[in-house]
């Protein structure tokens, strides 16, 4: 936790003015029973009105004085904590961009989340606690320790042999505290994960009839939450009884013994009073480190996740020395293998192609073989085990990440749109693009049409992940998207599987007439969208099964037949093989 708190430099002066103020409100608060036994010994025993009076304006004067400094150090934590968590939320938020998808994979998207908020939220507010608390509670241990030797030596003998008592019964609890803080954690990152499942997963929940075990699988882990914070509450209830118990018997104890020494001339009536609340502004600090000692081992176990986020380092990094691409456009696969962490085979084994502007380079595939893979390497998503990829003639690794991903127009396999306008969706490809720009993008993208048909056109609003639009709709905005950008390198991964052969065709034309200059790679699961590529590479559990054209294909790879024949009749297959010898 303490590793965190070296972001509170730029709040130096208000964690120094809170200090202050915590520090003149604890005098504040140590001189008042030192008032009132002058009061009682020397103002109410001797009948001196005028005394009474003098010293009871002083202790308002006091009272007020603390009361004000309070206040003041009240808001200056807050301000200042609500600051560095809002600076640690960005921090954070900043790292994960970083993170390549390994990284993401590695910690979980929930477990991401309730990192960057209730983590967080729990070192906040164990920040204005010791801001406050853990800053009072030593001030008005050791101050009061001192004023009450000063009235009576003897007496705080008692005090020897509590402080200890109390002092290990807060260690002890704090300690057993600690590992179910640790489960505690780790059971609400369950439990985000399990809603989240449930929430974007709504839908096939539904169609499969399935809401009665995902509500079964959410009791459970919200039961096993409640289980865990059950037993921390259980034992923290115990710390408060057992302190309070030890205080009167503290008090009881205090007062027996003041009593003796009165009856023996040994100490004043005003003393004893004031000695009495000397002890329990002690005790009191106690409570309030006991109080601490709660929050803290939970703030500290999301301290340690929080700083397991902000020390994991992204397994993608830049070039100290970028290279300068000699080339526009050209891509290269040189011998390139692939495996996913913890994968016992590699996803992608000596993948060698290359695929230049102006051509149209199709992979094709089973499910599994490697194609979303593959082409997620280009973006530098996840880096090659061995091999390289080439863009412009450059290993990508000897490219900056940021000028590497400005030369790719990449359209996922899932459509993912944001909250937001039409146009703010298709301008995410390109901030500066005017409006012109963003209806070409939509044209070229075969969504004008629907576009159009909305009631507020381009600027009608985009639900949460495109809800509000049907499968094809998003492709197409998705495409245009990627269109508006006009990279060097467009990725199209399986982004035409939720539309129409109709809406297909007349989308590859329009494509074709605009990607003449760029390098187009396309991943496709229907033959009718490779087809007429200049190169369709066929892959095979992660390998490359044969390199050619659609008619060359036909004649030499065994793989690529049997994907044909298992989407087009003989007849068509017939058909395309005259066209290709005439």
């Amino acid at each position: 936790m303490l590793k965190l708190f070296r972001m509170l430099k730029p709040y130096r002066v208000g964690v120094v003015l809170v200090l202050l103020m915590v520090f003149v409100q604890a005098l504040a608060e140590l001189f008042l029973p030192t008032l009132m036994a002058d009061i009682v010994d020397k103002g109410i025993v001797n009948s001196d009105i005028p005394y009474i009076w003098q010293i009871g304006g002083i202790m308002l004067g006091v009272a007020m004085i603390g009361m004000l400094c309070s206040i003041a150090a009240s808001y200056l934590s807050a301000k200042v904590s609500l600051g560095f968590g809002r600076d640690l939320r960005s921090r954070v938020f900043s790292h994960a961009q970083r993170f390549t998808l390994k990284e993401f994979d590695k910690f979980g998207t929930a477990s991401l989340i309730t990192r960057t908020t209730n983590d967080i939220t729990q070192v906040q507010q164990v920040l204005t606690m010791m801001l406050r608390m853990m800053a009072m509670a030593p001030m008005m241990m050791i101050g009061g320790i001192i004023m009450a030797v000063s009235k009576d030596a003897k007496l705080s003998l008692v005090l020897v042999v509590v402080i200890p008592v109390l002092a290990l019964l807060i260690l002890l609890i704090g300690r057993s505290a600690l590992p179910l803080f640790k489960a505690m954690q780790k059971k609400i990152d369950r439990l985000n994960l399990v809603l989240r499942e449930n929430l974007t997963g709504i839908r096939v929940i539904r169609a499969f009839g399935r809401e009665d075990s995902e509500r079964d699988r959410f009791d459970h882990a919200s039961s096993d939450l409640k289980d865990t914070a059950i037993r921390v509450n259980k034992l923290m209830a115990l710390m408060m009884p057992a302190m309070m118990l030890i205080l009167n018997f503290s008090t009881i104890a205090i007062i027996w013994f003041g009593s003796i020494r009165i009856d023996a001339g040994e100490m004043e009536i005003g003393n004893l009073m004031a000695f009495v609340q000397y002890a329990m502004q002690i005790l009191f600090s106690l409570i309030m480190v006991s109080i601490i000692f709660v929050m803290v081992p939970r703030a500290s176990v999301s301290a340690s996740r929080i700083n397991e986020v902000l020390d994991a380092l992204p397994d993608i990094e830049d070039p100290t020395q970028p290279s300068r691409p000699s080339q526009r456009g050209r891509l290269e696969f040189r011998d390139v293998s692939f495996t996913y962490e913890g994968a016992e085979a590699p996803a992608i084994e000596h993948v060698s192609f290359e695929a230049g502007p102006g051509e149209v380079t199709a992979l094709i595939g089973g499910t599994g073989s490697g194609k979303s893979t593959l082409v997620s390497l280009i973006p530098r998503f996840y880096d090659v085990s061995s091999g390289s990829v080439l863009v412009d003639g450059v290993d990508i690794r000897e490219l900056q990440q940021e000028e590497l991903r400005l030369k790719i127009g990449y359209v996922p396999q899932k459509a993912l749109l944001f909250t937001g306008s039409v146009t703010e969706n298709i301008r995410y490809g390109k901030q500066s693009a005017s409006d012109e720009e963003v209806r070409e993008a939509a044209r070229i993208a075969q969504a004008a049409e629907f576009i159009d048909g909305l009631d507020e056109g381009y600027d009608a609003p985009v639900s949460q992940g495109g809800s509000n639009l049907s499968g094809g709709q998003k492709q197409r905005l998705s495409i245009a998207r990627a269109l508006v950008r006009r990279p060097e390198v467009y990725i199209f991964d399986d982004s035409f599987s939720a539309l129409d052969f109709k809406t297909d065709a007349r989308l590859r034309a329009a494509l074709k007439q605009e990607t003449q200059n760029a390098t187009v790679l396309m991943v496709a699961q229907r033959v009718s969208t490779v087809m007429d590529a200049d190169r369709i590479v066929v892959l095979d559990q992660g390998r490359v099964a044969g390199i050619g054209s659609h008619d060359e294909l036909l004649r030499t790879s065994d793989v690529y037949r049997e994907i044909v024949s298992s989407q087009l009749s003989e007849e068509e297959m017939g058909k395309r093989a005259e066209e290709g010898m005439s």
